[in-house]
């Protein structure tokens, strides 16, 4: 592809994202979905079935062995983008995040 052929692909692109951008305001919150705490005994089971230990969950999900530590004895909850990110594991697999 030639360089002023990129340059009016990536313009077209561009415009079509600006207009997606404004019919993204007009998205029903009701699409969204807010995941569910999860209780403590829940994060162990997940990160059971995923075959992985501690520090290995912990890489996966950007955190620190500690904080999953806490989380499976209930000392910590997740909340924001970890309960988003333990909703994925959950409906995905561990492999969504790899």
């Amino acid at each position: 592809m030639a360089l002023a052929e990129w340059i009016r692909h990536s313009r077209r692109a561009l415009r079509i994202s600006s207009r997606d951008e404004a019919t993204m305001r007009n998205l029903d919150s009701t699409c969204l979905t807010v995941p569910a705490p999860n209780a403590p005994h829940d994060i162990q089971k997940l990160r059971e079935t995923n075959k992985v230990c501690q520090p290995v969950f912990a890489r996966y999900l950007n955190t620190s062995e500690s904080t999953i530590e806490k989380r499976e004895t209930g000392a910590k909850r997740p909340s924001g983008i970890a309960l988003k990110l333990l909703s994925l594991v959950e409906k995905h697999g561990l492999e969504v995040l790899a």
